[in-house]
């Protein structure tokens, strides 16, 4: 074993302030839940030199899991980074959550970094999360590079992980390396590039051993290594030239054509192994430092707010003024932790900095480089760098820029929580420490919202699933010392109109002096089916029948209304409201008069279209051995499922679903009993879709009874 003092590790890594932009990497470790990223990271930090012991996710815990609930529950539930040293490239990694109830975490690391790995279960291939994060990285763009895992494992297929690449997520792969073995067998991998076998030689498979490709896969190798070229020569017109002349292609051609079509996105590269049996690893570091973009290779553009919002360029190389991106906040005793990427420039400590949200200067006290839970305090960080600052005030999404320019980077995509519960202390005394926490968490997570009912008070908390939600509850309990009152979780269902009603509404008062005066007239239109924006407004008034300041008031009223439905209280999407009349008077007409004639509007004629329910749909993906797919997809129809496909792949089956959330509770006990615990599952949001007549009688009427009972 390979074993670094603190001392040499401390010359290895201030070696990293020194390094090259163009030998930097930010990379994010994402996947499905349990296909190994945290083990992959563990094996990475190891032959990194950052840490001289593996340690298992299941056990102590993997250095990345440094939450005792992470290390208690075997997931990852909070992303987290480091910084490691490979082949005189820095890369900074972050190591990121498989389930979807964290995806938030996946979405904000995505949005800073400069390339992936995405990580596939190498027996149950591209799953739910996979199609999730693949998606997250075309929204921004990022080049990846697949790591087939768990090779090792009885029933694994790489091949079936290529195919399901490529008809699942629509992705060019080229594979670049083949397996030596499979399952218990597995020995190494055979390199297509340099026609080469390595083997991964000691205790933990820290010094790797070339030699020949063994005799009876010369074939499939040489057959394999032609698909590769053929594939890559798509791609560049030397190689074509190369191959139809039936020349050697120069290795050094091969690797700077995929690096080439690797960061433009034109396909990816899949390497494979197996993390936990110490196999691959190393190859997969190698391809990191020499496929993926450093900063350099990224085209980042901010928005210049000196300049009407135009696009600027971002310029990382150079001396240029601060522009950093926070993306991630964590309370804590000392102050809050800000995790920034910087764009361009350098980040001083004790120098201070302008946010441009709010336009106030802050001044970096002190700025720290991450691994994990530990952290080290650094003086200067240079541009494509990812580093924590304590003790500013600001919110996540927020931009920091030095003297001379006033940018802002684009924030990223949030999903809307899709399960509610309510929340109280056991004990009155504890009230402070809840408020503490929850504006805590909700200020940390976007995706965790704070809210109360109006009539009743209650502390009404919002998420993204029921395990998002246990977790945050039990980090009360633990980290607060604050037992809770938790009660049933709530279905964040939505109103919407079906039929589109006109209008016409005055609002008169005279209460002596100045009265109010306000008439609109328009109409209310359900928006078609697969809206992105839940409430549009369109202005038609001509003539000056309104006056221009007054129609934003009838907007604002209009928008005030979303929020509470008249049909059981629940938020009102899909609404499409048409301005085209009104009158207004010249004393008593005021924002105030159109705001609250706009509200009374709108309740009255949104109760007049046929408003209905819609709720939540979730898509729901079962792994399960074979024998028990009937009990399952008999019980996700009783449950209102609608089952999409089924798959089988060796003695399992991948059942895929769409299914009510308000039917998914208590599910993962549910799946347990059916499957003797063998059968897992994933879910995530998928639509809003119309409630069942009856079953939205059912729900109103619900609502009726409890606002009666307030």
């Amino acid at each position: 074993m390979i074993t670094l003092s603190q001392e040499q590790k401390k010359q290895r890594f201030d070696t990293m302030r020194d390094t090259p932009i163009a030998r930097l990497r930010n990379v994010g470790i994402s996947a499905h839940i349990d296909s190994g990223k945290t083990t992959l990271t563990e094996r990475i930090l190891f032959y990194a030199g950052r840490i001289h012991k593996i340690q298992e996710v299941r056990g102590e815990g993997a250095k990345m899991d440094h939450m005792e609930l992470e290390k208690e529950r075997g997931i990852t539930i909070t992303s987290a980074a480091t910084q490691v040293r490979w082949a005189d490239h820095t890369i900074n990694i972050i190591d990121t959550p498989g389930h979807v109830d964290f995806t938030v975490e996946v979405e904000r690391s995505l949005r800073v970094l400069d390339g992936a790995i995405l990580v596939l279960c190498g027996v149950a291939g591209v799953q739910s999360q996979s199609i999730t994060v693949d998606r997250q990285m075309k929204r921004y763009g990022v080049p990846r590079i697949c790591f087939i895992n768990k090779l090792d494992r009885a029933g694994a297929d790489p091949v079936n992980v290529i195919k399901g690449l490529e008809e699942k997520l629509g992705l060019t792969a080229i594979q670049l390396q083949l397996p030596i073995g499979l399952g218990t067998e597995l020995e190494g991998v055979v390199d297509l590039i340099q026609m080469k076998a390595a083997y991964f030689d000691g205790d933990n498979g820290e010094r790797i051993r070339w030699e020949d490709i063994p005799a009876d896969m010369a074939e499939e190798a040489q057959s394999a290594r032609t698909g590769m070229l053929d594939a890559l020569s798509l791609f560049d017109d030397d190689m074509l030239e190369l191959m139809l002349e039936e020349k050697e292609v120069p290795t050094d051609l091969v690797h700077r054509v995929i690096r080439r079509g690797t960061l433009a996105n034109d396909f990816s590269p899949v390497l494979m192994g197996s993390a936990y049996k110490n196999k691959g690893v190393q190859l997969l570091l190698d391809a990191m430092t020499r496929f993926l973009p450093s900063p350099l290779d990224r085209d980042m553009v901010a928005l210049d707010m000196a300049n009407d919002e135009a696009k600027a360029p971002i310029k990382p190389e150079g001396e240029q003024p601060l522009v950093a991106l926070a993306f991630k906040l964590v309370d804590e005793t000392f102050g809050q932790l800000t995790y920034m990427r910087i764009y361009q420039g350098r980040m001083v400590r004790g120098e201070r900095y302008r946010n441009s949200r709010d336009g106030k200067m802050y001044r970096f006290g002190r700025i720290l480089r991450m691994h994990a839970d530990d952290r080290e305090e650094i003086d200067v960080a240079g541009s494509g760098d990812i580093v924590a600052v304590v003790g500013i005030d600001c919110v996540s999404g927020d931009t920091f820029c030095g003297n001379g320019v006033e940018y802002t980077m684009e924030s990223m995509h949030v999903m809307d929580p899709v399960i509610s519960l309510t929340v109280a202390p056991k004990v009155t005394k504890d009230r402070d420490k809840l408020a503490k926490a929850l504006n805590r968490f909700s200020k940390e997570d976007p995706t965790f919202r704070l809210s109360s009912d109006e009539e009743t008070g209650d502390t009404i908390i919002s998420g993204m699933g029921e395990l998002h939600l246990d977790v945050y509850c039990e980090r009360i309990r633990r980290e607060y010392k604050c037992e809770l009152d938790v009660g049933m979780p709530r279905v964040s269902y939505r109103e919407s109109p079906s039929i589109a009603v006109e209008y016409d509404h005055k609002h008169r008062k005279q209460t002596g002096g100045s009265g109010q005066y306000a008439h609109v007239v328009g109409k209310l239109e359900p928006l078609p089916e697969g809206f992105t924006d839940p409430f549009e407004f369109e202005n038609k008034v001509f003539g000056g029948r309104i006056p221009t300041e007054f129609i934003p008031s009838v907007e604002k009223g209009f928008r005030g209304s979303l929020k509470k439905g008249p049909l059981a209280g629940y938020e009102i999407i899909g609404v499409k409201m048409i301005l085209s009349d009104g009158s207004s008077h010249d004393v008593d007409s005021s924002d105030m008069a159109f705001q609250i004639c706009a509200r009374d509007a709108f309740k009255e004629t949104f109760l007049k279209s046929k408003p209905i329910l819609l709720e939540p749909i979730m898509k729901v993906e079962v792994e399960t051995p074979n024998e028990f797919q009937g009990s399952i997809i008999g019980d996700l129809s009783s449950r209102r499922g609608m089952v999409q496909q089924t798959e089988s792949s060796g003695p399992l089956t991948i059942i895929q679903a769409l299914v009510p959330l308000a039917q998914m509770f208590g599910y993962a006990t549910d799946v347990r009993s059916f499957s003797q615990g063998k059968a897992t599952f994933t879910m995530e949001f998928d639509s809003y879709k119309r409630v069942p007549r009856t079953i939205q009688d059912e729900i109103v009427a619900a609502a009726r009874e409890a606002a009666a009972k307030k």
